[in-house]
């Protein structure tokens, strides 16, 4: 009688066991997803505290006897947002912030591919751009309103003149800090003047230019509270005026932390923007 020996290696109709192989490749997928969710925690967790040490210095009066505490503002908010005073004041905002962005944010852009890529456009815009630069915008507000009145044109005007000059430095200095080996490789390569500056020139200074326009947003919102504090009758910025004139503080925080997460939301529009538009550079990842 023979005994059939089974090989060990050969298949069974049982369930196979999972190989070594197919467990080195599914334990390190949990890995990202938990170093993203710690990532994301450690996100939240600057603003959680912030928020905390808001409550308790508010609730037992560190922070002044009017300072309002977090559950309070968030009350005056759904009042202002149900009254419809919040977003009907803000949408006035915005159209102000977008309009001043259009107009500023395009002389910047010209201006800057126009000094960077000819040095007769250094030579001619450079020096006079400088030299307004220096000047404070955000003193000019008197001078606007003599210029354009106090209609929207002021208003408009205040945060054009002040997204147009960090735009137009960091576009200047992007363009200028490309590798020239890279120019004289592209050259080589038979580009002409409009194919290096359309695959190498710009490519090499996005970096520069996305700085340059989170930049230019901060600013914006900072030139959109000045702008409203002064001769208007719309507005976030009114809000404000109209609640410190009748001592309303929570009011006041409501709007201050709107103008947090304007701020906020559009730098993470940009920088979602800028992994898109960068994923092809590598550079120091911190850890």
């Amino acid at each position: 009688m023979s005994v059939d020996v089974l090989d060990p290696l050969a298949g069974s109709s049982g369930p196979a066991a999972p190989s070594s192989s197919s467990v080195k490749t599914s334990a390190p997928k949990l890995a990202p997803r938990a170093a993203g969710a710690l990532r994301r925690l450690r996100k939240v967790s600057g603003l959680f505290a912030v928020l905390v040490l808001w409550q308790l210095g508010a609730s037992r009066g560190l922070l002044g006897s009017t300072t309002p505490t977090p559950a309070q503002v968030l009350t005056e908010a759904i009042r202002l947002l149900q009254s419809g005073e919040l977003l009907g004041n803000l949408g006035v905002s915005l159209i102000r912030v977008l309009k001043g962005l259009a107009i500023g944010l395009s002389i910047g852009l010209v201006l800057g591919l126009f000094a960077g890529l000819a040095r007769l456009g250094e030579d001619i815009i450079d020096a006079p751009v400088q030299a307004v630069r220096m000047l404070p915008h955000l003193a000019l507000v008197p001078l606007f309103i003599i210029w354009f009145g106090i209609g929207e044109t002021s208003k408009i005007s205040l945060i054009a003149i002040g997204v147009i000059f960090p735009l137009y430095i960091n576009v200047f200095h992007g363009i200028r800090g490309v590798d020239e080996r890279l120019v004289e490789s592209a050259r080589s390569c038979g580009l002409g003047r409009l194919g290096l500056i359309r695959k190498v020139v710009l490519p090499g200074a996005l970096p520069q230019i996305l700085v340059g326009l989170r930049q230019s947003l901060g600013i914006a919102w900072l030139s959109l509270v000045v702008a409203e504090q002064s001769a208007t009758s719309s507005g976030i910025g009114y809000l404000i005026n109209q609640a410190t004139q009748f001592m309303r503080t929570d009011t006041v925080f409501v709007v201050l932390v709107v103008y947090a997460l304007l701020g906020l939301g559009t730098d993470l529009l940009v920088r979602m923007v800028e992994r898109r538009a960068l994923s092809w550079r590598r550079g120091l990842v911190a850890r």
